[in-house]
């Protein structure tokens, strides 16, 4: 059994940018990713802003190695884990007894929506290949597929909080003995379904979004995915590990099917969780990267689950949400690669769009990008639907 679980590497596309250097960037010159819709064709194209990957599924099939038919959610999801499993520096993954678990919220529903464009108005054109990914689980076995991955497959699927999730559960794996190496994070592409289920609820912004500010209306939504390197003991020997993954918790307050708590138990409940199977107080996370989704409910139940658990010094925190937008099952795992770097480089990722404070908080968010910062410990904050809260603790 290992007693560690490392970071050992990461990768990430999304909205601002193809790989994690690029994203790094985009941070520094202060460049989020919010435009009007290119790739993703929908009667709201005007109305709302989404943060979209900045390529046709042609493109990103080429990058991928994969066919340009199969779901874009497959293609992010291919990119982001080859580039982790290059950072890693591990070399094959047969080697390893390895295993990928990976979330997502959509499956193909990409393609799924294609094919009914046709299918409703003659069915007889209906292409049958569109929809056979349909499901979550496709998208995993296809990625799993084309890594050679065979020890273990798992897809994870609790909303926002999946991302974060998979890492959770990959994490045991290793901890148990059972796998040397897991690929963990997520995946999501944009797509028409969930675009106008948000809109239903109400909580999309018609501007760029303001994760933590007392002005902000709502999210945007984006796209991309994210993933680590798990590693056990043994092998983050044999490398150099970013960092170690020393904590985690999930919980849930039960108390709505998409909203929060207002008091944040749920929150509080799995910061504290995470707190404390790191061995850590709260006095000593470095950094907090927020789920921060710039809703009115979100960020209030989880500023106050903050100030409950942190009061009265509070940390640097931010959301990286406001420069990528919700990536749904895959900012849990985009969001672990950036908090994983922060302890690797010293990072502390600015709030963009930030000009007010919230009212009922004591602290406000970081509005500069800076590195060299002595970082030990990260916090990463994930909170779903359903009341499906993940926390992450990183250390150095």
């Amino acid at each position: 059994m290992s007693k560690g679980v490392w970071i050992a590497g990461g990768g990430v596309i999304c909205g601002i940018g193809e790989n994690l250097g690029a994203c790094l960037d985009a941070f520094e010159k202060m460049q989020p990713g919010m435009a009007t819709m290119q790739y993703l064709h929908s009667v709201h194209a005007q109305t709302f802003p989404v943060v979209e990957v900045k390529a046709s599924n042609a493109t990103l099939a080429e990058r991928a190695g994969m066919p340009a038919h199969w779901s874009r959610t497959a293609l992010l999801s291919m990119i982001a884990a080859k580039e982790a499993i290059r950072s890693a520096g591990i070399g094959e993954l047969k080697q390893y007894r390895s295993g990928l678990v990976s979330a997502n919220t959509v499956g193909g529903m990409d393609k799924t929506e294609h094919f009914m464009e046709a299918f409703l108005t003659d069915q007889s054109k209906g292409r049958l290949k569109e929809v056979v990914h349909h499901e979550c689980g496709s998208i995993t076995e296809l990625v799993a597929d084309a890594l050679g991955i065979r020890h273990h497959v798992s897809t994870i699927s609790t909303a926002c909080s999946s991302g974060a999730n998979a890492l959770m559960y990959g994490a045991r794996m290793i901890r148990s003995g059972m796998l040397d190496v897991v690929i963990a994070g997520g995946t999501d592409a944009l797509t028409r379904f969930t675009l106008n289920g948000f809109n239903t609820l109400m909580i999309l912004d018609q501007q760029k979004c303001r994760p933590f500010d007392d002005t902000r209306t709502g999210l945007n939504l984006g796209e991309g995915a994210g993933y680590v390197v798990l590693v056990s003991d043994a092998v983050a020997e044999k490398v150099k590990p970013w960092c170690k993954l020393s904590g985690f918790a999930n919980a849930n307050d039960a108390y709505h099917q998409t909203a929060s708590s207002p008091e944040g138990i749920g929150n509080y409940k799995a910061m504290q969780g995470a707190l404390q199977m790191a061995a850590l107080e709260p006095a000593d996370i470095d950094y907090i990267n927020l789920h921060g989704t710039g809703t009115q409910n979100n960020d209030s139940s989880e500023g106050l689950a903050i100030e409950r658990l942190f009061a009265p010094a509070f940390p640097p925190v931010s959301s990286t949400k406001s420069f990528t937008g919700h990536t749904l099952g895959a900012s849990g795992g985009i969001e672990a690669v950036f908090a994983a770097l922060a302890i690797k480089e010293g990072i502390i990722y600015p709030n963009a769009q930030f000009t007010t404070q919230m009212k009922e908080l004591p602290f406000k968010p970081a509005t500069t990008f800076s590195r060299g910062n002595a970082i030990t410990h990260v916090m990463s904050n994930s909170f779903g639907f359903g009341g499906n809260c993940s926390s992450l603790v990183f250390s150095k």
